[in-house]
């Protein structure tokens, strides 16, 4: 399942890193800053060619981007006697602990 306002979460903390404004942004994705604000709050979806603009200007990877959307390698690594809802719940647990890292100066 995709989590949009993750992904938004993750443009918006890539985008003030950089010193970009939303529209700065948005200039170099090719969209409008009306769309960008979407984007960050999780409200519209970008598409494929957008995320690889994003990408490219925040110079990031779509892994990054799409983190909280993809399968984790972190179960690779979990005990092999974790339940299927102990992984999902270690994952979540995991994935909000980075969110609190990565947002900490905000």
């Amino acid at each position: 399942m995709m989590d949009y306002k993750d992904l938004g979460r993750r443009v918006r903390l890539l985008r003030r890193q950089n010193g970009m404004t939303q529209e700065e942004l948005a200039e170099k994705a090719d969209i409008s800053a009306s769309f960008m604000g979407h984007i960050e709050r999780g409200t519209r979806k970008a598409s494929l060619e957008t995320l690889v603009y994003l990408c490219n200007a925040l110079k990031t990877t779509p892994q990054f981007l799409l983190a909280a959307s993809l399968d984790s390698d972190l179960t690779d690594h979990m005990p092999e006697d974790f339940s299927p809802e102990q992984r999902n719940r270690l994952c979540a647990f995991l994935r909000i602990a980075q969110d609190t890292l990565e947002n900490w100066d905000d």
